[in-house]
This record gives C-alpha cells, structure tokens and sequence, in this order.
C-alpha cells in the first residue's frame, strides 16, 4: 500500500468505530512497514460482584424523610431516611417596629400593633414522594444543640449518609404531627387553585405550631440587635450559633413513605396595623351593632422569617436494615450483582487491562464497550415497588469517594455515565471507554519502568507484580458503578452537565455476572483495535 494513503484510510477506520478523542495507543511508537491495515474485535472477560456502600457522601439541598420496608421477603429488608437543616437569616435581618403615634397624631412611624408574636410554626414543604400516598405517618421535630455548633465547621462529620443525628438534637420535641403525603383534608378547590400566570399556589406541606415564648425569644433578641446590642442577626453563622441552631425531622411512625422535602420554613406571624401613604394609622368605616365607630383597623400576616436554603447546612441520614449487608455477603446472592440507592449497594468491576495489554502490545485501541444487563424487574408484583435507577456513574474505584467530595464532572477518560435502556436492551452501555483502559495501563507501564530503573540490576520482575497486586496497584483494575443523579444547565439549545450526585431515592438492579463458582457468569468487555499486516 502507497504510504501517502495509510493516514487516510486510518482516519475512515477511526470513523467507522466511533473512536473520536477517546482513541488510545498501547504500543506503536513508530508505524512499522506495512501492506495493509486491518481491524479486529477480540472480547475479554470481565467478573463483577456486589460491594457494600454503607455511606456515601450527600450534598444537597433536598431532604429525605420517612421509612420504606421492601414488599418483597426475599428483597433489601427496610431503611430509615431523616434529615437536620439550619435556616438561613439573611444579612442585617430585623423584624417591623411597633407603631408610634406622632403627638399631633397626625403621622407615626412602625406598622405592628405591640410587640409580640401571634403566632409561630414549622412548615415542611415537598412536592414528591416515593411509595403510599395514603399511609399513615407521624413525623416529630427537635431543634439542633450545642454538640451540632462544635460539628457543623467541619464537612466529614456531617457529609455522609451515616451522621449520628442522635448526637446533634435536643430530646424533647419542638413538636409531633401526624399526616399523609396526599392530605385528604384539602379540598379541590385549594388543591388546583393557581394564580394570574396559571401556576399553582398549593405547595403541600406539614405544619407543626410551635410555643409562642420561642417567637417571643426570638423577636426579643432582634430589638436588641437593633439597639446595637447584639450582632445575632448579621447574617446566617451568627443567627445559627446564637439564636436558632436548626431542626433535626424524623419518622417515628408509620412503614411504606419516603417523603422528598424541598424547604424547611420558620414562620412568624403578627398582627399589624393598615396605615396611609403618610403612616398615620386608618380606622374602620363601619361601626358595630350600637352605632358606635371601630377601633383602629388591624390585620394578621405571616411571614417566612427564617428558611433551609442552599446556603447553609442540610444533611441525610440513611440507615439500612442488616438484611443490605446480608445481600451482599451470603453465598446464594454471588451468582449476580446489585446496584441499590440510597447508600446502599454498587457493583465493582474487575477490567482485564493486563491481558489487554498484552493481546494488544503493538496495536491501535480504538474502542472499548462494556455493558451491564440487568434482570427484568416485575414493577406490577408489589404495589409500591422500586424501579431500577435511571443514571449510572462508572467510575475508578480508587476515585469514587473524591469524585463526589470535589464535585466533579464525568470526563470520558476515568469517569464516565450512562442510561438504563429499559425499553429495547434493559442495558446500561458505556459505548467507548477505550481512553480509561489506556489511562490504566500506561499508569502501570510507567510505574513498572520507574521501579526498574531504580532496582538496576536487582530488577526482579514477578516479585514487581506481587507488590504492585498488593500495594499501589490493589485496585488499580477496578471500577465501580453507582446510581447518580445528574444535572443539567438547560438554559442553552444544547445543554451541558453541570453537576453529579448519589441518587438519594429507592431504586434497585438486578445485574447479570457475579462469581461464576456460585452460578454467575463472567461479562465481556469489546475492545476494536487496528493491526498492520506485514
């Protein structure tokens, strides 16, 4: 063949399998003298097996509360989901002034009747839920302690889904509520009422009316910031470790709901009087039954004081039953994996980049797909049963804890993500993960130079290998596939990720492989590369 074609019929071939940037060369440092070029698939094994989450690291702005027991006996046993939230106070916050009359009463200044609150509660907000809508709840509310204020500057004690929230909150109860995630109570008409753009004004929600002397507490340490005498409300830090720590929301009754609360609200509510453009006070038109006039017209409002916002802390708590571990471990679960969320099971993946290598010592890689096949799953046996996840993250296993801790993005070379094909193939593919494998085996190939020139003519290969096997390179070859829930910017025609986080919701897998000794079989890894042929 005329060199001068070589480059252009290697291009059509990197074309044809889709290779792009994520085409990598093991070997090949020059282009030897050839004829003619061809391209080959060879198939390695891959085994897989279930590994135990137990925590994970969860940031973010929605908490999960409530407690899910798997319908199925043979199935993932129960979990308990909970969660504590700070409020936000914003900068420089103050509460209205009382009014005062001016003494020609014709102007004043202040619009809240006396100083005191009428009323104030706890509002939880949620717009979805996982499970039965109509079971029977109780949730109760406990406000945070000192111990939290010794912990919340620091991430690794309140980051993963194993935080010991019983450490963290007083133990008698700001208040307890039962209820339903569908309220029954709520007529029609409140329930699709919508305002002037069309958009609904009912935000379902669980109330807790607290004691009004922690509203008056609250409100009296604000008109001393306002004399200069505090600096509790300066913003959300000061707020926090002086005037209201937060909440810590658990289930402590009711098996089957798990509720997704988007905001934690701390409501106050005064009375205050209707004033003029000039202040002065306005008093009621009509008059009472004996003819006599009104007194000075009043009015009840209430108004969100203090909320759980993304700008400070909110923390899950996940706590799985013994029967997770069970899964994983017994004899009889090894002829497959799992994949369970949240903070429950991954599936680890040995790749075969030593057998790769060699098959492929002097070769072009150009793609490599690896597949996961999951079992069909009988959503219509149990009435509330879990669906598989939607998102998948595969991932380095030596990595997977720091990815999510640095926020990180999947960058097609050590991380990639795919989604599940539940309508045709019930399949998980990652179509080309060709720039991983290199990655692999070039960080191998470059630790093994590094320790031969400095072993010299010590250089003693197999016992390399033992301690490579043993030390850096334990799992150098694994990776590990997590359920995740990605986000999008969508602001753009062609949206882009912008974030990646555990999934948080109850979904399973079953996947095929596992242990072939306990019935399992191996899956194949596809890897297309190109040889010269002499």
């Amino acid at each position: 063949m005329k060199v001068k074609y070589l480059g252009v019929l290697l291009l059509a071939l990197l074309s044809l399998y889709g290779c792009d940037d994520n085409t990598g060369t093991l070997g090949m440092d020059m282009l030897p003298d050839s004829d003619g070029i061809s391209a080959k698939t060879e198939t390695f094994d891959v085994s897989t097996k279930s590994m135990l989450a137990d925590k994970v690291y969860s940031k973010t702005s929605t908490g999960y509360i409530g407690k899910f027991t798997d319908p199925d006996p043979k199935g993932f046993g129960n979990y308990e989901a909970s969660f504590l939230a700070e409020l936000n106070c914003t900068e420089n916050f103050t509460f209205p002034a009382v009014y005062e009359e001016s003494a020609d009463g014709k102007s004043g200044k202040g619009t809240m009747v006396k100083d005191e609150v009428e009323k104030i509660q706890l509002v939880v907000y949620y717009s979805s839920w996982f499970g039965d809508s109509l079971n029977a709840c109780r949730m109760s509310a406990y406000e945070l302690n000192d111990e939290w204020l010794k912990v919340r500057k620091d991430p690794d004690k309140y980051r993963y889904t194993n935080i010991d929230t019983k450490l963290y909150h007083e133990s008698k109860a700001l208040g307890k509520k039962a209820y339903t995630a569908y309220d029954t109570s709520v007529p029609d008409s409140v329930r699709k009422a919508t305002d002037s753009n069309g958009n609904s004004t009912y935000y379902p929600n669980i109330t807790f009316p607290l004691d009004k002397e922690l509203g008056n507490n609250i409100l009296k340490l604000n008109r001393q910031y306002q004399e200069k005498k505090n600096d509790f409300f300066d913003n959300s830090d000061k707020f926090i470790e002086n005037v209201f720590k937060g909440v810590y929301l658990q289930t402590d009754y009711g098996d089957g709901t798990i509720l997704y609360v988007d905001r934690v609200d701390l409501q106050m509510q005064f009375r205050f009087h209707y004033v003029d453009s000039l202040g002065v006070k306005l008093t009621k038109k009509v008059t009472d039954k004996n003819g006599e006039a009104g007194t000075d017209s009043t009015y009840l409002a209430t108004a969100v004081a203090f909320a759980s916002t993304k700008e400070v802390i909110q923390a899950n708590k996940f706590e799985n039953s013994e029967k997770l571990a069970e899964k994983v471990n017994n004899d009889n679960e090894k002829g497959w994996s799992y994949l369970k969320s949240p903070a429950g099971i991954f599936t680890e993946a040995t790749l075969p980049y030593d057998e790769i290598a060699k098959k492929l010592a002097n070769d072009t890689l150009n793609a490599v797909k690896l597949t996961f096949t999951n079992y069909k799953q009988d959503n219509q046996e149990y009435k509330f049963s879990m669906s598989a996840p939607q998102t998948v993250l595969l991932v380095r296993q030596k990595d997977m804890e720091s990815f999510f801790v640095n926020n990180e993005l999947a960058d097609n070379v050590t991380s990639f993500v795919a989604t599940h094909n539940s309508v045709e193939t019930n399949q998980y593919t990652f179509k080309n993960i060709a720039r991983l494998v290199s990655t692999c085996i070039n960080e191998k190939k470059a630790a093994k130079q590094k320790a031969k020139e400095a072993a010299g003519a010590a250089w003693d290969e197999a016992a390399w290998e033992d301690e490579w096997n043993e030390g850096e390179g334990k799992n150098w070859n694994k990776v590990v596939l997590i359920p995740v829930v990605v986000t999008y910017d969508t602001s753009s025609n062609n949206p882009s990720m912008i974030g990646i986080q555990h999934d948080l919701k109850p979904t399973y897998a079953k996947l095929k492989g596992g242990d072939p000794a306990f019935g399992g079989s191996t899956l194949k890894i596809e890897v297309t590369h190109t040889s010269f042929n002499k």
